[in-house]
């Protein structure tokens, strides 16, 4: 997410209720701040906010689905995640291809901030 997106500002209260949940689901919700850690931004390929994946024994999945605290629990819960694609082996935030993304984008950030 990123605190001036619109799209992110009116997902916060459901992802705020999403997460206070997380125990009773057995799963961890976080959030990141793309414009305080545009390497994760990079490694995670992030071309539109917000971009919420699943990550299960180092396996990601991007969810596309509504985003209702019903659905996103839904997800969980009916572990409908099991239907979705993994991200490709060489796209996965765990690939050194995506290390070297993530690397280009703090580089660009540097050469914004030296600018």
């Amino acid at each position: 997410y990123a605190p001036w997106c619109p799209a992110c500002q009116q997902l916060e209260a459901t992802w705020e209720s999403f997460a206070k949940e997380s125990e009773r689901l057995g799963i961890t919700v976080g959030k990141v701040d793309v414009t305080q850690e545009p390497g994760l931004s990079g490694r995670f390929f992030v071309t539109t906010l917000p971009t919420i994946y699943h990550a299960n024994d180092g396996v990601f999945r991007r969810y596309r689905g509504s985003r209702t605290l019903e659905d996103l629990q839904g997800y969980i819960l009916e572990r409908k995640w099991e239907a979705v694609e993994p991200v490709a082996g060489w796209k996965s935030p765990s690939s050194i291809m995506m290390h070297g993304m993530a690397g280009l984008f703090h580089f660009s950030g540097w050469i914004r901030v030296s600018h």
